[in-house]
């Protein structure tokens, strides 16, 4: 019996470790998904557009895809390789960061390149021999999930970056939830996000009562309108997000003067305002700063990225122009 007792005892206080890792687990998680909140915004931002002109059926299955990717993504590529530069090279991992900020940079000012010049993508859209339907849906969803992993990799660089130094399998545990939680996150709104307009349309035709059916027919009117603000914050957060990355990278490598200057600006706009609005208004002015100097970098960045990278990306993966796009 008390052999029994005993080894109920041992099991009892391993329960109690378990439990209280998984709970560091969580919280760490919690923490480190909140840090890249900027790239997981950008990430929900920006995925229902490759949906767009497809047939409504045809959506959620795509969507399927692409989370399967970016899941895959998370787990199978960059949680292995994140371990590995936390565990023998960490000194690597604020010039990676670095290096996909300015890409998220790039791609930002890309996007308002193509607002503010859409006449001449739209004449090069056209030369473009069109594809039939099952190619282009690969073709969007391999875009799509190639775009994730640049933007995943921000998030799983990122959440590394806000994790205490523990054990290995903590670490990897925490990723691992990380990866889950925010690819659930991401491409469930996505889902839904996409699905919106279907759910206007059947309350509008099915709703029992008046209210209903007008609530229907208000998200069908709405949708265009979410979808293009959805499109304006992705953009912008592309360009705070890769912007204060560099920020804070080029402080991590020994040059604080961005940094510096920054908060000098925010604290001194944020200085005259009542105490309550401070901080917000702090955090404002230094996310339109990050954002600023994102701009500045992704315009820099265009001719190299479309002149020199993207060809030579074409040319190593093949697919021509659209590889290298």
């Amino acid at each position: 019996m008390s052999g029994l007792l005993a080894l109920l005892d041992d099991v009892a206080a391993i329960a109690k470790v378990a439990a209280t890792s998984v709970d560091d687990v969580a919280a760490q998680a919690m923490k480190a998904g909140t840090k890249a909140a900027g790239a997981v915004i950008d990430d929900a931002a920006v995925t229902p557009k490759y949906v767009h002109g497809f047939p409504p059926a045809r959506e959620l299955p795509i969507v399927a895809q692409i989370a399967r990717g970016s899941l895959i993504n998370k787990l199978v590529f960059l949680l292995p390789a994140g371990l590995l530069l936390s565990a023998f090279a960490p000194w690597l991992i604020p010039p990676l960061l670095m290096l996909g900020g300015a890409y998220l940079c790039f791609e930002g000012a890309e996007k308002l390149y193509h607002a503010f010049f859409a006449h001449e993508t739209d004449a090069k859209e056209k030369e473009k021999k069109p594809l039939d339907a099952q190619h282009l849906e690969k073709q969007k969803v391999a875009g799509a999930i190639k775009t994730d992993f640049i933007l995943s990799a921000e998030i799983m660089t990122i959440a590394l970056s806000a994790i205490p130094e523990s054990s290995f399998w903590l670490e990897a545990a925490t990723l691992a939830a990380v990866a889950v939680m925010i690819t659930v996150a991401v491409y469930g709104s996505v889902a839904l996000l996409v699905k919106m307009d279907d759910i206007g349309l059947h309350l509008a035709e099915t709703g029992r009562t008046g209210a209903g059916r007008g609530l229907g027919r208000g998200i069908v009117k709405a949708m265009p309108g979410v979808m293009r603000l959805l499109q304006v914050v992705g953009t912008a957060a592309m360009l705070w997000v890769g912007g204060s990355i560099i920020v804070h990278g080029l402080a991590q490598m020994g040059w604080h003067a961005p940094e510096e200057i920054i908060h000098s600006i925010a604290v001194a706009i944020g200085g005259g305002l009542p105490e309550a609005a401070r901080g917000t208004a702090e955090w404002i002015v230094t996310a339109i700063c990050d954002g600023i100097l994102g701009i500045a970098l992704g315009f820099a960045l265009i001719p190299l990225g479309t002149k020199v990278i993207g060809p030579i990306w074409g040319r190593i993966f093949g697919g021509g122009e659209t590889a290298a796009h």
